[in-house]
C-alpha cells in the first residue's frame, strides 16, 4: 500500500495594509453601501480649522463614526450639534489609519426634514398647476423706487443688512418696516397682515419679504399658502430675500423676483444707486452743456447771416447808398456848373472885349469926348445944333465935365 507525505495546508495571512485595503474595496463597492441613508443622534461633534465635519451617530445599540467633508458642508440649511437627530446621506468605506469603517457624509437633514420637504413639493406643484407662479404675472420692478416696504422681523440680522445696503445705495429713498414674526405658528399671519398693510400705502412702489437663512422647520412660515397667495395679491411688486442661496421657499416662487439673500434683496430693490443718478446727472449736464453751445453757435452763425440779409436790405443802407449817389450827383453838378459858368463867362468876356472895342468910352480913351445938350441930353454931332450961351455937358473917358458955348456959332 502506498503512502503520500503531503504538506499540512497553510492558512492565507494578510497584513493589515492589505486587509484594510480589502476592507474598504468591499464596502465601497457595495451597493447598498455606496448610496445609503441613516438616521442617528449627532455626538462627539467637532469641526477643526479646516473645516471638515467629524461626529458619531448614535442610537440606542450602535454608533457608527462619520465624517464629511468641507465641500460637503456648503450645501447644509442648519447647524448640526450634539444630541441633535440627523439623516444623513453617504457612503460607507474603511479608514485604514484609525482601522475604523466610517460613513462619508455628502448629505445631510434634520430628522422630519424630509417630510417637510414632500409636503413642500406637494404645494409647490398645486400651487403652480393653478398658474401662482406663471412668468407672465411677474410685475417689472421700478428703477427709481422712492418708497421702499419690508416684510421682516424688527429685531433680525436681515433687516440691518436690507437698512444698511438701501442707506449705502439709494439714502433718498422712504423706507417703511412692516414688523411681523418670520418663524413659529404665528409667522404666516404676521406675513400675510404685513403684507396688507403695506399694499394701503398709496405711494408705495414695491415690498422685500425677508429673513435670514435656518433650516427647513425655520423657514417653513414661508411655505404657507395664504402667504404666496398675499403675495400674488400685492398691488406692487415683491422681492423675497428668504435664507441663504441654497435656500428656496414658496414665498420664493410666488414673488416677482426672487433674490438668494436679504441683502441681494436691497441690491435688487434699487437697480440705480446714488452713484448712478450723480454720474446720469453729470452725463446729463454736459451733454446739456455741449447742446447749448452748439446751439449757440448756430445761433450765432443764423444771426450773423440775418444781420448780413438785414444790411442788404436795410433801409439804412437804401439811405447811404442814396446819400453817396447824392453826393456824387452833386460833384458832377458842381462840376457841371463850373464847367458851364466858366464856358460862358468865356463868352462873356469875349463879348465884353468886343464890346469895349466898340464901346464909346474906348474911343473917349482915346482922345475923343460926347458932347450934349445940358438940358435935353441930346447928342451934338454938328456945329449947327448948338447957339452961343448953350449950357452942354461933355463926357470925358474919366467923367463929365459941364461947360457953355461962347462966341459965334454958325
Amino acid at each position: 500500500m502506498l503512502e503520500f507525505d503531503f504538506p499540512p495546508l497553510q492558512p492565507m495571512i494578510f497584513s493589515v495594509t492589505s486587509l484594510s485595503n480589502y476592507l474598504r474595496e468591499v464596502l465601497e463597492t457595495d451597493e447598498i453601501l455606496k448610496d445609503v441613508w441613516v438616521r442617528g443622534e449627532i455626538s462627539n461633534f467637532s469641526q477643526p480649522r479646516s473645516g471638515h465635519l467629524y461626529f458619531t451617530l448614535k442610537d440606542n445599540e450602535a454608533q457608527l463614526r462619520c465624517v464629511m467633508w468641507k465641500s460637503q458642508t456648503f450645501r447644509l440649511r442648519f447647524d448640526p450639534k450634539d444630541g441633535q437627530m440627523v439623516e444623513a446621506h453617504g457612503a460607507m468605506s474603511f479608514y485604514p489609519a484609525g482601522g475604523q469603517v466610517q460613513l462619508y457624509i455628502d448629505a445631510m437633514q434634520p430628522v422630519g426634514e424630509g417630510q417637510l420637504y414632500q409636503e413642500f413639493l406637494r404645494l409647490k406643484a398645486r400651487l403652480e398647476a393653478e398658474g401662482l407662479f406663471a412668468a407672465e404675472l411677474k410685475r417689472p420692478l421700478p428703477e427709481l423706487p422712492r418708497h421702499i416696504g419690508v416684510v421682516t422681523s424688527p429685531s433680525g440680522a436681515a433687516l440691518q443688512d436690507i437698512l444698511n445696503t438701501l442707506r449705502r445705495r439709494l439714502p433718498l429713498a422712504r423706507v417703511t418696516l412692516a414688523p411681523t414674526p418670520v418663524q413659529g405658528a404665528e409667522a404666516p399671519a404676521g406675513i400675510v397682515s404685513a403684507l396688507k398693510s403695506l399694499n394701503s400705502l398709496p405711494d408705495l412702489d414695491l415690498i422685500i419679504l425677508a429673513r435670514g437663512g435656518g433650516s427647513i422647520e425655520d423657514l417653513w412660515s414661508f411655505n404657507d399658502e395664504a402667504v404666496a397667495y398675499a403675495i400674488r395679491a400685492s398691488r406692487v411688486p415683491v422681492i423675497s430675500g428668504v435664507g441663504h442661496e441654497t435656500d428656496f421657499t414658496i414665498a420664493d416662487f410666488a414673488a416677482d423676483l426672487r433674490a438668494p439673500t436679504p441683502t441681494a434683496a436691497a441690491e435688487l430693490a434699487t437697480p440705480i444707486t446714488s452713484a448712478d443718478l450723480a454720474a446720469e446727472l453729470l452725463s446729463i449736464n454736459q451733454n446739456l452743456s455741449a447742446s447749448l453751445k452748439n446751439k449757440l453757435t448756430i445761433l450765432r452763425q443764423q444771426l450773423l447771416l440775418a444781420e448780413n440779409r438785414l444790411q442788404r436790405h436795410s433801409p439804412a443802407q437804401r439811405v447811404r447808398t442814396f446819400l453817396q449817389f447824392q453826393d456824387e450827383t452833386r460833384e458832377r453838378l458842381e462840376r457841371a456848373m463850373s464847367h458851364y459858368l466858366a464856358q460862358h463867362q468865356l463868352k462873356l468876356q469875349n463879348q465884353i472885349d468886343r464890346l469895349e472895342s466898340v464901346s464909346p468910352m474906348a474911343v473917349l480913351r482915346r482922345g475923343f469926348a460926347i458932347v450934349s445938350d445940358a438940358q435935353s441930353q441930346q447928342l451934338i454931332s454938328r456945329r449947327k445944333q448948338t447957339h452961343p450961351n448953350q449950357p452942354i455937358q461933355i463926357q470925358l473917358s474919366d467923367g463929365k465935365i459941364a461947360a457953355t458955348i461962347s462966341g459965334d456959332t454958325p
